[in-house]
């Protein structure tokens, strides 16, 4: 995939609450942050004016071609996007899958995988990363905190992709939080929820204790 390299944008697919939360925080960061949906760009510009001040509204075809992509979208509707508009590009999966909510999915119900997985197989021509979804959205802006800090918390990433783990890791660190590689995107299941990442503030120390515990319990 990509050459590590600073991040100079950022796209983001939804605006939600996930997607917005995060497009503040990126924002603040002095990333540049670009929004789509699949409305046209206007009907979501006051929102990102109001909710992530510095972000601007783009369509899906701009927002793809940026350097990062966070797909932020309801997980049932991650085939919405076009697996071709994002070949090549660093994907950071930070959707879930909620039953109650999306329903009952058979890509994920009946598979094996993480979920992460599943996304990576139908994005199959870029380097899925999987992170930014075991944290609230109403916490992301709040928590943020300089490097060094001792109340700094972290957030996991996963992924097969060592370049594109450490561009996410970057990434991460630009907007307030360490960050703790867990390995492989097969290990994202340990991030989904339930998991004991996905239900508490970590810090990288609790991740990769709870991630060497994990493992060795599976084998």
């Amino acid at each position: 995939m990509q050459d590590q390299r600073p991040i100079a944008t950022l796209g983001i697919l939804g605006a939600g609450r996930v997607g917005t939360a995060l497009a503040k925080q990126a924002a603040a960061a002095g990333v540049d942050v670009k929004v789509a949906t699949a409305k046209d760009p206007r009907d979501i510009s006051l929102i990102l004016e109001f909710m992530a001040p510095g972000a601007q509204a783009v369509t899906a075809a701009e927002a793809s071609a940026q350097d990062v992509v966070i797909l932020a979208v309801p997980l049932h509707k991650f085939q919405d996007v076009d697996p071709k508009t994002l070949a090549g590009k660093i994907i950071v999966d930070a959707m879930n899958y909620w039953a109650p909510t999306d329903g009952i999915v058979d890509h994920f119900e009946n598979d094996t995988r993480s979920s992460s997985e599943v996304v990576q197989s139908y994005f199959s021509e870029s380097a899925v990363v999987k992170s930014l979804n075991h944290i609230g959205y109403g916490e992301f802006v709040g928590d943020a905190r300089p490097a060094g800090d001792p109340d700094r918390r972290a957030l996991a990433v996963a992924g097969d992709d060592e370049a594109a783990k450490a561009a996410v890791v970057q990434l991460i660190e630009a907007m307030g939080y360490d960050a703790a590689d867990i390995g492989p995107l097969s290990a994202g299941v340990l991030l989904e929820p339930g998991s004991r990442i996905f239900s508490g503030r970590q810090t990288v120390e609790s991740i990769t204790a709870i991630t060497a515990e994990e493992c060795a319990m599976a084998r």
